[in-house]
């Protein structure tokens, strides 16, 4: 099995999260960065299979300098070799864009079986970037995973959305997206930390992939955000003494907030 785990480098959830005030992206330099934690589940599900079945396991992320902390997890927890792709003219990139990326540096890992993503990253929640790759590699796309078999050449899915549970089955080389309950991502150990910093980490740029600048980023992309505005503070809440009327109070608060 030689198998490619995309991860990304996100802003920390107990972190504020902001705009940029001039292009309206993600400021991620004002919040601590994490590798995302659905791209754990990924990488350990891609070690699973790799360790059932052999192989290798490259773990890939398109993003600044600083995202060659998430491969050093990924790295760390036993995955094989690292793939960044790393311009700056890839600010502003939209889903579509950071697509068609990522197929060009998927492209560039030799006899690729199995694509392993995460069905939405923390940051933008657009969970379409794993059905547009499959698109773009022209490979069968298996999301929401809950529990992915190999059977030879057959890569077996119990697929869990809101509808249900269905079971799902292709051909590889296929793509696998994988919700939160497919596992529980191991620590790196110490021994794994220590060895991540001698794997091998291939840095590409646009140019390395055949991709124009113009391409991508915000004067490339399909879509953009044009105006934003930061959420209003809470308002003070309403605090109900009980006198003997709390419940009555409580009720004929909701009623005039229109909740009952």
């Amino acid at each position: 099995m030689n198998i490619v785990v995309l991860v990304k480098q996100v802003p920390d959830t107990y972190s504020e999260r902001k705009l940029n005030d001039a292009d309206h992206t993600l400021d991620r330099d004002s919040a601590d960065a994490v590798i995302d934690e659905i791209n754990e589940r990924a990488v350990e599900e891609a070690l699973l299979l790799q360790e059932a079945h052999g192989g290798e396991v490259t773990v890939l992320s398109m993003g600044p300098d600083r995202a060659t902390e998430a491969l050093r997890k990924g790295l760390a927890m036993g995955a094989h070799k690292a793939v960044h792709v790393s311009d700056a003219a890839l600010h502003g990139t939209d889903m579509i864009r950071t697509a068609t990326v990522l197929a060009k540096a998927i492209g560039t890992v030799a006899d690729v079986d199995l694509v392993v993503a995460g069905n939405e990253a923390t940051d933008g929640r657009g969970g379409a970037v794993p059905a547009m790759l499959a698109e773009l590699l022209g490979m069968p796309q298996l999301t929401h995973a809950r529990k992915v078999e190999i059977d030879g050449r057959t890569v077996k899915v119990e697929r869990e959305t809101d509808e249900g549970i269905t079971h799902l089955e292709a051909e590889l080389p296929a793509v696998v997206s994988v919700g939160e309950k497919i596992n529980e991502p191991r620590y790196p150990s110490f021994k794994g930390i220590m060895a991540a910093k001698k794997k091998p980490t291939t840095t590409l740029t646009l140019a390395d992939l055949g991709v124009e600048p113009a391409e991508v980023g915000l004067g490339g992309s399909w879509t953009a955000v044009v105006e934003s505005a930061p959420k209003p503070p809470r308002g003070a809440g309403e605090r109900v003494e009980d006198q003997g009327r709390g419940g009555t109070q409580i009720a004929e608060y909701l009623v005039g907030q229109k909740l009952i």
